[in-house]
């Protein structure tokens, strides 16, 4: 029904040109004769029939051609519009705004100076040049011009996309991304449940993918991992209303094969962080300068500090790695290696702090028996 309703739009437009062509086409007659009469009305009116319906049928002949042409470029515009982040966009056209304001300004200056043709040429390139520098000057430098504000347009960008959000603070602050592994370990639904995290949380259909891939894995590791991980998110969605984020509209991501390079991208695009617990991602993060927030480093921060010449009771589990030595766990799973406490294993002992170790891997505290245990 839309086809046949623009096909008689277009036959109309058509035949409207057909009649400015025939007025054209006698005025032009008119000046050649001078004045005088070519043809009668009759004679006139068939000729303006007969040029509206030859335009008519060549625009209702078009009319297919002209909307897939104009179809497929508002297609094409619209798959390049989405690898310009919304920001960009408003930034561009404020600057192009701008740029156009001050070629109007400038053009007043030189108003009454310069008449007839030159005024308009100069001022069609006056308002074309400041009118592209508007634009570039905006999109390359509109963060720090103003970043504030783009921040701001930002973040009403996300909740419009349908992301909720979990508590009072969550409608401020950046976008919180969760990748696999941190959805994976569980400890993200208790620090939302404490309510640190601010703005919105974003967990992207790609991440939901892979865990259904590694739940269906079969490694029997993998596939317990993996479920476990579905069912925290489920858990996720249920207490905190979270909804699965699409990416399908961002072109730049759509085309990435890996899942980390996606997380790194989308954070480039919604000026979000990434929250992990995977170290090599971290690092990646950080070569390309995409904030990170790392459960492991915040529960490594969190953890009570220990000084050396403390006291404390621990039970020893195992044999550590020289043959002398004991290997006892804190609630927290700080790991403590007693030396000379192999006789101790499998029983509670009081020791006493020599040394702390932090690693990339956590902390370990390192020890010895008390005079009196020995």
């Amino acid at each position: 029904m839309l086809k046949k309703i623009l096909r008689i739009v277009f036959t109309l437009i058509g035949c409207l040109v057909g009649l400015v062509v025939y007025y054209l086409l006698a005025n032009w007659l008119n000046i050649l004769v001078e004045g005088k009469e070519v043809f009668s009305q009759g004679e006139s009116i068939g000729a303006a029939a007969i040029i509206i319906f030859i335009f008519g049928l060549i625009f209702f002949r078009l009319a297919p051609l002209i909307s897939r042409q104009g179809a497929k470029t508002a297609g094409n515009i619209g798959e390049d519009l989405r690898e310009v982040s919304a920001n960009d966009i408003i930034a561009g056209v404020i600057g192009f705004i701008t740029g156009i304001v001050i070629a109007l300004l400038i053009s007043m200056i030189y108003r009454n100076v310069i008449d007839g043709i030159w005024y308009a040429l100069i001022t069609v390139v006056l308002y074309a040049v400041f009118g592209y520098l508007g634009i570039v000057i905006a999109t390359t430098k509109g963060r720090e011009i103003i970043g504030d504000a783009l921040s701001d347009v930002s973040g009403r960008r996300i909740q419009g996309e349908g992301l909720s959000h979990v508590g009072k603070n969550r409608q401020e602050g950046f976008p919180k991304i969760l990748d696999t592994s941190v959805i994976i370990d569980g400890r993200i639904v208790e620090i939302l449940k404490t309510g640190f995290l601010e703005g919105p949380i974003v967990i992207p259909e790609f991440v939901l993918v892979e865990l259904r891939h590694i739940a269906d894995s079969s490694d029997s590791l993998k596939r317990t991992r993996g479920r476990r991980g579905l069912d925290i998110l489920k858990k996720i969605q249920t207490e905190y209303g979270i909804d699965i984020y699409n990416t399908d509209k961002e072109k730049a991501i759509k085309e990435i094969p890996e899942v980390d390079i996606k997380l790194l991208k989308l954070a480039q695009i919604i000026g979000g962080k990434v929250v992990t617990n995977d170290f090599n991602l971290n690092k990646v993060a950080g070569i390309n300068e995409i904030p990170v927030l790392n459960i492991n480093e915040l529960a490594n921060t969190l953890k009570p500090i220990v000084l050396p010449g403390e006291s404390m009771i621990v039970d020893l589990v195992k044999e550590g790695k020289d043959s002398s030595q004991a290997v006892g766990y804190l609630d927290d799973g700080t790991m403590i290696v007693v030396e000379d406490g192999k006789r101790k294993i499998g029983q509670t002992a009081g020791i006493m702090v020599t040394s702390v170790f932090q690693t990339s891997a956590g902390r370990m505290i390192f020890g010895k028996l008390k005079l009196d245990e020995k």
